[in-house]
Parts: structure tokens; sequence; C-alpha cells
């Protein structure tokens, strides 16, 4: 039992003076990886402070600042690794990685996914920082592209974090891809309106408004014969294409367009119905080849609605054939 006890005491012992004996190592271990770890960070913000200025060129920062700081990194964790352990050589480290990005990869499968996503995203630039999108049912101002995800701002003031897998593999729309956008609005008019006259009033009108270009130019174009208008389509041209800046636009072209109609006697009607009721008491009621509506083309002779009068004298003609019917079946029985 001594012989046990002596035994479990020396390899204590020596397991704390092998810590003992590694503590300096450990130690110079830390600082160095310390040291690799600011000198990362360091390069990641010299490499974007180098691109910021450059629109086309920060994406691409973004990406090389990231790789430059991993990268730092994983050299400062080797040589951490081989002042701790002297016996370690660099065929280790890499087959450990191996075997260890093998595990990770199923256990991460969807990080890695965003992660590649991100990257490409990064080098293919369908979008860029501040460019406005539009993603499903988000809409709003791109603030940060990471390698897991993309945050957006909305126009009303919530951040919106979106996986970048999700962006890579469905449709996005970038408002602000080109410098020029252009915006349409369907406008009503009545049917015995002149088409001609509304559309020269609404090019009138959008050509009026400071800030819509007269390069691309306007249009007007007839698009519907609806149930109770015409519809007109106005389209114009506007820069810069930001949302602030598009409503602005918006809001002053419609007001113009509706001021110049109504003061040149353009109809905007509402939409109206139109409902015909069945007269119960007409014989042609139910006889679809006798009805008013929907009377086909050709005939000559369409049947009149009766009138009221007429109605009333036949209603008085049947009580009175009922009262002298009930007299003759009272003389009778006396």
């Amino acid at each position: 039992m001594n012989i046990q006890i002596s035994a479990a005491w020396e390899k204590v012992q020596g397991m704390i003076n092998g810590f003992i004996a590694l503590l300096p190592n450990m130690v110079l271990a830390l600082i160095v990886f310390a040291i690799f770890f600011i000198v990362a960070g360091t390069i990641r913000r010299l490499v974007r402070r180098l691109t910021r200025d450059r629109r086309h060129a920060r994406n691409l920062g973004l990406i090389l600042g990231r790789l430059a700081q991993w990268t730092t990194i994983l050299i400062g964790l080797f040589i951490s690794l081989s002042i701790v352990i002297p016996t370690l050589r660099a065929g280790d480290l890499v087959q450990l990685l191996g075997i260890s990005g093998v595990a990770i990869g199923f256990a991460f499968r969807d990080i890695l996914q965003n992660f590649l996503a991100g990257i490409l995203i990064l080098l293919t630039e369908p979008f860029q920082l501040d460019d406005q999108i539009v993603f499903k049912d988000f809409e709003g101002t791109v603030e940060n592209i990471q390698t897991r995800a993309t945050t957006i701002r909305t126009y009303d003031g919530r951040r919106i974090v979106i996986p970048n897998s999700e962006l890579f593999t469905n449709s996005v729309t970038v408002n602000t891809a080109f410098e020029n956008r252009r915006l349409e609005y369907d406008v009503g008019i009545g049917y015995g309106d002149d088409i001609d006259e509304a559309k020269q009033l609404i090019l009138e009108a959008i050509r009026e408004t400071e800030g819509v270009l007269h390069e691309p130019a306007p249009d007007a174009l007839v698009m519907d014969l609806a149930g109770s208008t015409v519809n007109i389509r106005a389209r114009w041209w506007v820069k810069p294409p930001r949302r602030a800046e598009v409503l602005d636009l918006q809001d002053e072209v419609l007001t113009a367009i509706k001021k110049k109609l109504t003061a040149n006697g353009i109809d905007l009607p509402f939409p109206t119905q139109q409902i015909l009721f069945h007269d119960q008491t007409e014989e042609t009621d139910g006889d679809r080849a006798r009805q008013r509506e929907g009377w086909p083309a050709g005939k000559k002779e369409v049947p009149k609605p009766r009138s009221i009068s007429s109605s009333l004298r036949k209603l008085a003609e049947m009580r009175s054939q009922r009262d002298r019917n009930g007299h003759s079946q009272s003389a009778n029985d006396v």
C-alpha cells in the first residue's frame, strides 16, 4: 500500500516539476501569441485604411485585411505551440489541422457555407457598402459585409442581419447600382377625355418638375382600358437613385400631374360599378332569350320594361276579378 502511494506521489511530483519546467515556455508562448495577435489587428486596419477612399477596392480591402489577420494569427499559434512543445514538428501540425478541419467542416457546415458565400460576395461585388438593396421583404442600406452575414439598415431605423448564403443563392435588387433610375406611375382619366391632350399635359407637368432628367426623356403610354378609367403610365428618370430623393421627386411629379390635369378639365374618375335589377313581375323574367340586359346583337325588337301604371292596372283587374268571383259565390250560397 505504501509502495502504491509512493508511486502515485512520484507521478504527481513529476507532473508538477514538468509544469514548472514548462512554465517559462508557456509564458513566452503567450507573449509571442499576444504580439502576433496585435500585429494581425494592425495589419487588418492598415489594409482597410489604404482601400477606404476607393469605392471599388473596399470589398477587396475587407478580404485582404481579414486574410492577413487570420494568417498572422495562425503563424503566431504555430510558433507559440513550438515554444511550448519543442518536439512538435510542422508536419504534425499540418496533419492535426487536416483532421480537425474535416471534423469542423461537418460540425459547422452552415457557418462555413456562409463564410464561403461572404468571400464570393466580397470578390464578385454584386453590391457594395452604402448600396440600397431589396432582399425578399427587407429593404435598406448596406452597412457592413462580413464573412458570415451582411447587415442592412432599413429606412425606418432598424438593422437586419442576413446570412451570406441567403444573399448569394437568392435574387437581390440593387436600387443604387446605376446613376439614374426610372420611376413610373399609372394615371387614370375618364373615357370621355381626350387621350392625346392628357398625355401632353402629363409630360408638361413632368418636365416642369425640378430634378427630373430631360435625357432620357419622360414619356406617357396608354397601358390599360380599365373598368372606369383609361390608364396612362407616366415614366420619368431621376438622379441620384437613392430612396429619399426618389420619394421627394415622386411626390413633386404626382402633385404637378394632378394639378395640371384638373386645371385643364381632365377627369380623374373614381371606380364605378353598374348593377342591373330583375323585375320579378315581368313575363320575360327568367327567359334568358328575352331579357333586356345582354341582349344579343342584331335583334331588332328588344323587350321593353313594364311601366308602373300598367302593373298597377293589372293588379287592380286581378283584385276586381277576385271580388266578382267572391260575390258570385256568396249569391249562390243564398
